[in-house]
């Protein structure tokens, strides 16, 4: 029976993990849960799952016995945990992603942020302390999937991109963009912040960060097109040509069982099937990264190296929530972010203390320059 760690587990992915160890109930114990301010759904889960381990960021209203307050960082380093499936948004999912790994544990990452602020650095804990991340993440997890059994020099990565809410809107528009319409994605039902930055494509960029890291592919050999059927979830071309995908419907269970599993495909009832009874239209547009300008603004600066990409992760959890409260225009996302990576006199990344430093620093100068500009 494999033991895990689930933080996050009031969000999206972290429900979705808990319907799979519901299908596998002999095969799964869940050791610790962790979640935000949804303590009445963390309740009920506790109930059910009975995990040793716990953490949220609001008390919870009545005592649970039998349970552990614990720091998230502590639940990743268990000594009895198989597994930490880190299902959290922004960067509070590093120090426990690195923790993790260097205890030498299976890491399902679905946190985009972690690896996007410190792929350098997770890839040197991997290799050092012998942890591994496995990708949860719909589009990587696809590549990942093409990629097995393969020993083939591979030419390209092709990423697909539904192309968010307003891929066909008038571009003189979208400074009208309300929240709840940027929350509106045509084929995905995720977190708020991931699908804003699916309208804003920054969600592909850090695909292709995460790409970068988790495959060893250079950044020229990494494609990004518009598909907004969102069935084809990626798809891997090797050097004679040829060209494997990874297809199915826009469900997060299938890359978050595989990952779980992983090497082995249990079937799974609950799982929705590629339905071949009906017809099926498959779109591959190329992108046009003007209507994106968060797209090719990050990867410009991902490309930099050094503490840039950190840079770039924090002013984006600023700028995304400030969005969502109000206080700033769909189109001035891309500027703010823009004038705090501007701003920044960058360092080596090297070290973790200066990763966190640079966390700290962009995330308190996106703040500021909120406060004077918008």
């Amino acid at each position: 029976m494999k033991k895990i760690v689930i933080l996050g587990s009031t969000g999206s992915i972290g429900r979705q993990t808990l319907d799979i160890v519901r299908a596998f109930p002999d095969e799964f114990e869940v050791i610790g849960l962790a979640a935000g301010h949804n303590t009445t759904l963390l309740s009920q889960q506790i109930r059910e799952f009975k995990p040793k381990h716990i953490s949220s960021l609001t008390h919870l209203d009545s005592p649970i016995s039998n349970v552990t307050f614990t720091s998230l960082s502590d639940m990743a380093g268990i000594p009895e945990v198989d597994m930490v499936v880190v299902a959290t948004t922004g960067s509070v999912g590093l120090i426990p992603t690195l923790k993790a790994l260097k205890e030498g544990k299976s890491v399902a990452l679905s946190n985009k942020e972690p690896i996007v602020m410190a792929g350098h650095i997770i890839k040197a804990y991997e290799s050092q302390y012998g942890g591994q991340i496995l990708p949860v993440d719909s589009e990587p997890s696809a590549i990942w999937q093409c990629l097995q059994g393969e020993d083939t020099e591979i030419r390209r990565l092709i990423i697909t991109a539904s192309g968010g809410p307003f891929r066909e809107w008038d571009e003189s528009k979208l400074d009208q963009v309300t929240p709840s319409q940027a929350l509106k994605h045509p084929t995905w039902a995720m977190g708020d912040k991931i699908t804003i930055d699916s309208a804003t494509l920054m969600n592909k960029a850090f695909e292709v960060i995460e790409s970068h890291w988790l495959f060893d592919v250079e950044w020229d050999s990494i494609e990004v097109m518009i598909h907004p059927q969102s069935t084809i979830h990626s798809m891997v071309e090797f050097q004679d040509g040829s060209v494997k995908a990874q297809l199915g419907p826009p469900d997060m269970r299938l890359p978050i069982q595989y990952a779980l599993f992983y090497p082995n495909r249990p079937y799974n009832l609950m799982i929705p099937k590629l339905d071949t009874n009906i017809s099926h239209c498959f779109d591959l547009k190329p992108l046009n990264s003007n209507r994106y300008p968060c797209f090719e603004l990050a990867l410009h600066t991902a490309k930099q190296g050094g503490t840039f990409p950190t840079i770039l992760s924090s002013a984006d959890e600023v700028a995304v929530n400030a969005f969502l409260t109000g206080k700033l225009a769909f189109t001035d996302i891309p500027h703010l972010m823009e004038r705090v990576i501007n701003e920044h006199l960058p360092g080596s990344g090297t070290e973790v203390s200066e990763i966190l430093e640079a966390d700290a620093w962009a995330t308190d100068r996106s703040l500021k320059i909120l406060e004077e500009y918008y």
